[in-house]
C-alpha cells in the first residue's frame, strides 16, 4: 500500500516511518523544513520514502498529500499552549483532522489510523472501554476528546475504517528515552507507558488490518495496565504484541 503518515517529524511520526519503511510505499507530511531538521537530529536521517511539507490546518494542502495514497496515519499533534489566545490547539488538533477525514472521504480513502490520547487509570475507578471518554478538561485533553468525537462522526457518516490510538505516556525502551528526551532509569516505572515502537507497530497494523469499522483502543505495554483499560482489546482487533522492554525501568 502506499501511506502517507502526518506529523512525521516528530517523536511518534519517525518511529513509524522506520515501522513502515521496507513494508509499504511512504509519503511522510510535516509542516516544514525546520522540523523535519529537527526529527532528524534525534533519529538521523530517513531515506525511506517521499518527504513533503505543508500546513495541516491548510485544506488543500492536506487534500494534496492524500493525492493516490491508499491508507492514513494521522500522527500531528499540537500538545502545548502558549496562552489563552493560541489558536494552534484549535488549528493543529481540530481543524487538521476535519481536513484530513473530510479529504480522505472526498478521494474514497477507507484505512485511516489517529493517535489520540487518554488516560490509562480513570481517577474515579471506572475501566476505560472504548466508550468511556477522558475526564479530564485540559485544552489539550479536550481537543483529543474533541478528536475521538470527530472520528466516531466521520465512521457513522460514510463507514470509513478508523482506528483510534488512546497512548498516554510516549517513551523509548529501546533508548531509555523519555518523549522528552530525559534518560530514563531504574524506579522511573509507570504503568501508562507505552514504547513508541509499539506505538508505530500499532499504526500499521491499524492500516493492514481487514474488516476493521471504528476502534478506539488503549495502548499501554504494562501488564498492570489491562485491569484499568482496554488493553487486551488492542491486542484482540490488531494482533499486536507490545514488545518493549519497560520492566528494565521498574
Amino acid at each position: 500500500m502506499k501511506i502517507v503518515v502526518f506529523g512525521a517529524a516528530g517523536w511518534v511520526g519517525r518511529a513509524i516511518l522506520h515501522n513502515l519503511s521496507g513494508r509499504h510505499e511512504v509519503r511522510a507530511v510535516d509542516r516544514s523544513p525546520d522540523a523535519w531538521a529537527k526529527g532528524d537530529e534525534l533519529e538521523g536521517q530517513w531515506l525511506g520514502g517521499e518527504i513533503v511539507h505543508g500546513d495541516i490546518a491548510d485544506f488543500s494542502a492536506v487534500d494534496d498529500a492524500l493525492e493516490g495514497v491508499d491508507g492514513v496515519i494521522h500522527a500531528a499533534v499540537y500538545s502545548g499552549s502558549t496562552g489563552d489566545n493560541d489558536n494552534g490547539p484549535y488549528l493543529v488538533n481540530l481543524k487538521g483532522l476535519w481536513n484530513l477525514l473530510e479529504a480522505a472521504h472526498r478521494r474514497g480513502i477507507e484505512r485511516i489510523v489517529h493517535i489520540g490520547s487518554c488516560q490509562v487509570v480513570h481517577p474515579e475507578g471506572i475501566f476505560f472501554g472504548a466508550d468511556v471518554r477522558r475526564p479530564d478538561c485540559s485544552l489539550y485533553a479536550v481537543t483529543k476528546r474533541l478528536q475521538e468525537e470527530m472520528c466516531r462522526q466521520f465512521h457513522d457518516a460514510y463507514g470509513q475504517s478508523i482506528v483510534v490510538l488512546r497512548p498516554c505516556s510516549i517513551m523509548d525502551s529501546r533508548r531509555g528515552l523519555s518523549k522528552g528526551g530525559g534518560k530514563l532509569g531504574p524506579g522511573s516505572w509507570s504503568q501508562s507507558w507505552v514504547c513508541r515502537h509499539d506505538l508505530a507497530e500499532a499504526c500499521r497494523l491499524g492500516i493492514e488490518t481487514e474488516g476493521l469499522g471504528l476502534e478506539i483502543l488503549h495502548m499501554a505495554g504494562t501488564t498492570e495496565a489491562e485491569a484499568h483499560c482496554n488493553v487486551a482489546r488492542s491486542r484482540e482487533a490488531l494482533g499486536l504484541e507490545f514488545r518493549g522492554d519497560l520492566d528494565q525501568f521498574r
